[in-house]
């Protein structure tokens, strides 16, 4: 008999604030944490996709008792839930108006790993590179493997039926999952099992018996045989829609509950435990990649290589290549086909053949492992750079992920191009051209009403081209609301009606993720622009990628949170604080989005004042990292600055902005006293009086001021009767503030260097120069402009001359922020080019230089400045020619200028270094050369780990000749 339950008359009615009966309810039965505040909320409101809705608060449960309390609490209050792991789904499914189910914060545990049977239980947190790690001694993975597998949530994956690049050889997440344990709104639990369409319902733990789901399901699916057998459309990616033809009777293995329940998108029940299918992973892989005329070209020749069993089949334009790609081969647009075999022999002879058999332009057969894994950054970034067109203009989701049989996407694909022409839109197709799954970006104009109209009549045609080439709506991420609404399109009314009906049966109340798959909100309402300010914001930095927009440069987040990465691997930095705290508020994601809300001014609602904002930056180091890490470039240091200008105008500013944001100013006045201020900062009591008083954290040590500054230095060693006989004899160096006071030894040894390596002298510095770093990163930008104009006034460079920085922070401050703080200024630009570091300088103006061998391993850090802004390849290739040898951790060191001396930040700052930097060092062989190009990363080392590191200049200074007295040291005019 079908269950009993109310009909349906719609979702609960989110009110604007939760009832404190509610909350105080939703307290007392549930043991995880529970916030109703404006950073709570303000960092849930987007996912990835176009869409903002703001709850009413987040909840993160601690186990399954507390999901089902909390259920249970909802449904008596009427208060819808949507629950949620990484955010980064791109249809607007993980968005909701009542309360948040945050599961990654506890419920992230693999409770079992079984190699023998191939299977793993897991929590529905579980981050999927966690799962495969942990598989991986095994021999095994986990197929699925969408391209934000360094933070997507197994349950996340769950409820989109996610796939990612290796679907033609593993399937969908659909196609491996084993068994799940739900619960439903109102708190009842439910085991769902493969083949398992006659348990009883209602049973509730892992183990129990199993069921079809709740009552009525089967008698739906029974007097609907022939609509069910009928009306799906059969091909690889069909993710569109409830899957109601996996509880047919002739179903392999039966009828499935759970391919039924997978891609729900939380709209029928919260996902509490899984059972897995793990498979066996190659030992080696290879990647044939193949260059083809054009994209349609580079489709229609994906189905052909499948009869080859390749693990992927995927498939990019050159639109998507933003950086010079030496290891693509020739060609407007590629496929990326990867193989496996026992060996590596194997798997290059399985990508020789796929090779040989491809009718391709060019192609090449990748096996190193460093080569792969560039090459697949370049397609999971894709998600980010198709965000912005070549020439900068903004492009969005929306139609994100159609799939059509692979045997006619090729033809799909020249019908879409033609239907984006016939709309003056612009987009570039990527994606699982193996699977016929294509994403893509489109320049939609989601601001103006013309533009949205435009939006919704493109979507309703494209919809119609897919299912005239028998797709769906949706190959990967789901209908959410970008295309639930359209479903009627692909379905027809008859089946989009059982859809509703499914739902309730399941939801007789409504109360889950309301608005998607059944009964949806429209595709153009909720969009997250709307709310954002119609005029620029009154600014001070240019934000020329942006078109001088703060509100733009805000847009830039869309959401696909690399940020959120646990672990980073390879040189990259982004995203330290949060790797440091695991919180979303202290990731460039969140940051970005409390950012969106402030300028929103509907959640957080005092503007640039807001404690929110403020504190969520705090915590950012200013690493820059996410400059050059985040797919789309979001830059967090650049938006810090600007948030603490506004922040503190006109308001007293915290101790340490005036300490440390003004260190040259003090230094400089220092300077005559540094033997008596350096005894002073030994004795305990009164450093520890100074260091209240400037706002420094109390674990710090007080650097040593130098007693002969290097200008100092420099002027006594070359006399007053320096003569400059031409532009082509000199070297600038420039005096930053950290080697000018506290490590002159490094000009020292930079001055000895180039001028042996060039014959030329190196000028005394011009006084009272700086690049306004410490002002720019404490927000004081008023006084960094001062400091820059007069920088531009007093420096007189020959033209076309170089400036060499030997402090990586100082020259991407002059590189970057100089000219974005004075953009009208084209002094500012010019200085700006004429940027080199230490090892690029040599590389370019002393060739034929031959550096001592030095021949001995290193250890230590890549400063993050250098890494985001100024690129370390010279530093590479200069430390290949000394024969130094390793890699440097990337990452960031933690002290990042006056961060890690902030009072308050000592934590956070010690959490950073231990990810990376402090156990390479650790593990470092005796006579490992520790080398750190910053000031900051040298002075981290000394202070947490009693070592000392040295700049690449002292190292090659202390391996030169000693000079002849009178030769050798080039003197006045050489």
């Amino acid at each position: 008999m079908a269950e009993q339950h109310r009909p349906h008359t719609g979702p609960p009615v989110p009110a604007s604030a939760p009832s404190a009966a509610f909350v105080a309810a939703l307290r007392s039965a549930v043991r995880g944490t529970s916030d109703f505040g404006p950073t709570a909320r303000a960092l849930t409101t987007m996912d990835a996709s176009n869409y903002r809705r703001v709850p009413l608060g987040v909840l993160a449960p601690r186990d399954a008792d507390d999901i089902a309390a909390a259920l249970t609490v909802c449904q008596e209050h009427g208060v819808p839930v949507v629950p949620r792991g990484g955010g980064t789904s791109i249809a607007g499914q993980a968005t909701g108006t009542g309360l948040v189910l945050d599961l990654t914060r506890h419920l992230r545990a693999i409770l079992d790993l079984d190699p023998a049977a191939r299977t793993a239980v897991v929590q529905p947190g579980v981050i999927l590179d966690d799962l495969r790690a942990a598989a991986a001694p095994h021999g095994l993975t986990f197929g699925p493997d969408p391209s934000t597998h360094s933070r997507c949530t197994l349950g996340g994956m769950i409820g989109n039926n996610s796939c990612g690049a290796h679907s033609v050889a593993w399937g969908t997440t659909a196609d491996n999952v084993r068994g799940l344990s739900v619960v439903r709104y109102g708190g009842q639990a439910l085991r769902l099992e493969q083949g398992s369409g006659t348990g009883p319902a209602g049973a509730g733990a892992r183990g129990a018996g199993a069921s079809h789901g709740p009552r009525g399901v089967s008698e739906l699916v029974a007097d609907h045989l022939a609509l069910l057998r009928t009306g799906y459309p059969d091909l690889p990616r069909r993710i569109s829609g409830y899957a109601l033809d996996a509880l047919l009777p002739e179903h392999p293995g039966g009828p499935d509950p759970v391919r039924a329940f997978c891609g729900s998108e939380g709209t029928l029940g919260v996902v509490t435990e899984a059972t897995v299918r793990l498979v066996e992973a190659p030992r080696a892989r290879a990647l044939a990649v193949l260059g083809y005329a054009d994209e349609s070209a580079a489709a229609e020749a994906a189905p052909g290589l499948l009869p080859y069993g390749p693990l992927t089949v995927e498939g990019m334009a050159a639109d998507l290549v933003r950086e010079p790609a030496g290891l693509l081969p020739r060609g407007a647009a590629w496929l990326f086909v990867e193989t496996g075999g026992a060996t590596p022999a194997e798997a290059r002879a399985h990508a020789e053949r796929v090779l040989r058999a491809a009718d391709a332009v060019d192609g090449a057969v990748v096996t190193d492992q460093a080569g792969q894994r560039a090459l697949w950054r370049i397609r999971e970034d894709a998600a980010g750079t198709a965000t912005r067109m070549p020439d900068g203009s903004e492009a969005w989701p929306g139609w994100e992920d159609c799939a059509v049989p692979p045997a006619r996407l090729g033809a799909y694909l020249r019908d879409f191009r033609a239907l984006l022409a016939e709309h003056g839109l612009r987009g570039t197709p990527y994606g699982h051209f193996g699977d016929g799954c294509i994403h893509v970006r489109i320049d939609f104009d989601l601001i103006s009403a013309a533009g949205v109209a435009r939006f919704r009549r493109f979507s309703e045609e494209t919809a119609d081209l897919v299912v005239a080439h028998g797709g769906s709506l949706s190959g990967e991420h789901g209908d959410g609301q970008a295309r639930a609404e359209l479903l009627p399109r692909m379905y027809g009314d008859e089946l989009v009606a059982l859809f509703g009906r499914f739902k309730d049966l399941w939801d007789p109340d409504g109360g889950l993720n309301p608005g998607m798959l059944a009964r949806p909100d429209r595709l153009d309402t909720n969009l997250r622009f709307a709310v954002l300010p119609k005029r620029p914001v009154d600014v001070e930095f240019g934000y020329p990628q942006d078109g001088g927009d703060f509100t733009g440069a805000v847009r830039r987040c869309v959401g696909v949170a690399k940020c959120r990465t646990e672990e980073t691997g390879g040189a990259g930095v982004m995203c330290p604080s949060f790797r440091a705290t695991g919180e979303e508020a202290h990731s460039t994601r969140g940051r970005a989005r409390l950012l969106h809300e402030m300028l929103a001014g509907e959640v957080i609602t005092d503007g640039w004042r807001s404690t929110e904002v403020r504190d969520a930056l705090d915590l950012c180091l200013s690493c820059k990292g996410c400059r050059s890490d985040c797919p789309v470039g979001v830059d967090m240091a650049t938006y810090k600055a600007e948030f603490l200008h506004h922040h503190y105008r006109g308001r007293l500013r915290p101790a340490a902005h005036y300490a440390m944001g003004r260190l040259p100013q003090w230094l400089r006045l220092a300077r005559p006293f540094a033997r008596p201020l350096n005894a002073l900062a030994r004795l305990r009591p009164l450093a520890a009086l100074a260091k209240r008083l400037a706002g420094i954290a109390p674990e710090r040590t007080i650097p040593v001021l130098a007693t002969e500054t290097y200008s100092r230095w420099l002027r006594r060693r070359q006399g007053s009767g320096t003569r400059i006989l031409s532009s082509s004899r000199v070297v600038h160096l420039w005096a930053d503030t950290f080697t000018e006071h506290l490590s002159p030894q490094v000009g020292r040894a930079a001055v000895r260097v180039l001028e042996e390596a060039t014959g030329r002298t190196v000028l005394p510095p011009v006084p009272g120069l700086c690049c306004g770093l410490t002002y720019v990163s404490t927000g004081q930008l008023d006084a960094a402009r001062r400091v820059m104009r007069r920088t531009l006034d007093r420096l007189d460079l020959f033209p076309g001359q170089p400036l060499v920085v030997l402090e990586p922070s100082c020259a991407a401050t002059l590189r970057t922020d100089l000219p974005e703080l004075l953009p009208d200024d084209p002094r500012a630009a010019e200085l700006a080019s004429s940027v080199r570091t230490f090892a690029q300088y040599l590389e370019e103006y002393a060739p034929d230089w031959t550096p001592p061998r030095l021949d001995r391993p290193v250890a230590g850090q890549t400063h993050c400045h250098q890494h985001a802004v100024l690129d370390d390849a010279a530093e590479r290739r200069l430390r290949e020619r000394l024969g130094l040898t390793g890699e440097l951790s990337g990452g960031c060191c933690g002290l990042a200028g006056n961060f890690g001396f902030e009072k308050g930040h000592w934590a956070v700052s010690v959490a950073c270094a231990e990810e990376r930097l402090l156990p390479a060092v650790r593990e470092a062989a005796p006579g490992t050369e520790l080398l750190a190009d910053g000031f900051s990363c040298r002075t981290q080392l000394d202070q947490l780990a009693g070592r000392r590191a040295r700049h690449l200049a002292e190292v090659i200074a202390e391996a030169l000749p000693e000079p002849v007295p009178g030769v050798g040291a080039p003197g006045p005019g050489r």
